[in-house]
């Protein structure tokens, strides 16, 4: 097991104040250090000060590189929850793929083998929980498998804001309005208009069913590298209202990163739209409803029968909230690296090279997210609604 644990931040009172959270039950192992994440030397010079293992990158995505390289320098094994980010066919975005989700880490597989590092990547809950829950299907529940179709919605609601997101908006802006990505055997991946391909998804223990649309997702990567599949989507059920607020931040160009003068001053649009939005972290006292996160696989059971399956997390904002202190989505996202890493630490999760969760066996990451009481569940499904119990 870890014998200690730097939570490091550009703002050191905000790393001290996680510190403060986990001081009592741990003993005095972890503790707060400054680190500028933009800065690959900075994340080497602190990895190798602390003499860390492993570094977790809980970063938004266009910090991955300095991050990514800081932890190969230092000589760390790697994980995050979000891949390196994607660049859109300049000519053709909503057919082919430009630069893929990831492929900036891929290309650097052999080196991190070489070195006998490994480098998780896309280990949240979605990329994650969804990527194991793959692998499980696969394993376990299915001969032959058509499409894995990763589905992500909730009944959450925010008291007194008419729009919050619960997930850093800066990555939903990117993740919804780049191009989404599909996987089919035949045609190897290739891209859509965001937003597109609706469809109702029935939600379990009574979310119920909401309209998911494609979304630009690591799964869509990752899947199809580990699992034998013909075809992989991701859809969000977001619901209209959040995708006209997204659609009008995109005809206003408010969700450019490229930095515009105001006042003398520089300032990239989006981090605008960030700065004067709620801070998602903050939201769980004014949250209630529950947050799924699944993923849906059809094709052959293990008689060879049709067979759908809905494998599915679910976390209760009220839960969350009363057990840790957080909300939902954050909870959620960030409970299943810090499973993850519990397993890295053990030796039953271990490999070189740049890999994904789907690469890994699902039994132990399962049993420990369980033991943590923080059960997944499963579900016959039929036209992506459950299958009624016949007793």
């Amino acid at each position: 097991m870890y014998q200690h644990i730097t939570v490091a931040d550009i703002d050191i009172d905000k790393a001290q104040a996680a510190v403060e959270t986990a001081v009592n039950a741990d003993g005095g192992r972890v503790e707060a250090a400054w680190v500028d994440a933009s800065d690959e030397d900075s994340v080497a010079s602190l990895a190798a000060a602390c003499q860390a293992d492993v570094i977790l990158n809980a970063c938004d995505p266009r910090f991955n590189p300095p991050i990514f390289q800081g932890a190969f320098t230092a000589g760390c094994h790697y994980v995050d929850m979000a891949m390196h980010m994607s660049e859109p066919h300049p000519t053709q975005p909503y057919t082919k793929t430009g630069r893929r989700l990831g492929d900036a880490q891929f290309a650097q597989s052999p080196l991190w083998k070489n070195r006998n590092l490994m480098a998780l990547v896309g280990m949240g809950v979605e990329p994650g929980f969804s990527d194991v829950a793959a692998r499980y299907a696969a394993d376990h529940l299915f001969t032959k498998i058509d499409e894995v179709g990763v589905r992500d919605g909730a009944d959450l609601v925010v008291d007194g804001y008419d729009f919050a997101p619960t997930f850093s908006i800066w990555t939903t802006i990117e993740e919804c309005l780049n191009p989404p990505v599909i996987y089919e055997r035949d045609r190897g991946w290739f891209t859509t208009e965001p937003f597109s391909e609706p469809e109702i998804f029935t939600f379990p223990e009574g979310i119920g069913p909401l309209q998911c649309v494609n979304v630009e997702h690591e799964e869509v990567i990752l899947i199809p590298r580990w699992i034998d599949v013909e075809r992989v989507t991701f859809k969000y059920g977001l619901g209209d209202d959040f995708i006209n607020v997204l659609k009008t931040l995109q005809k206003l160009e408010l969700v450019s990163t490229d930095p515009v003068e105001v006042r003398g001053v520089k300032v990239s649009p989006r981090d605008v739209v960030a700065a004067a939005l709620p801070d998602p972290a903050e939201l769980g006292d004014k949250m209630t409803g529950r947050t799924c996160a699944g993923t849906w696989v059809k094709g052959l059971g293990l008689e060879g029968e049709p067979r759908e399956v809905y494998l599915y997390h679910i976390v209760d904002n009220a839960w969350s909230m009363k057990e840790f202190g957080h909300q939902a989505v954050v909870w959620q996202t960030a409970v299943m690296p810090a499973v993850a890493i519990e397993l890295m630490a053990t030796g039953q999760w271990s490999a070189r090279g740049v890999v994904g969760p789907e690469a890994l066996p699902s039994e132990p990451f399962l049993e420990l997210l369980d033991q943590h009481g923080m059960e997944w569940e499963w579900a016959d499904y039929h036209d992506k609604a459950p299958v009624p119990d016949p007793s």
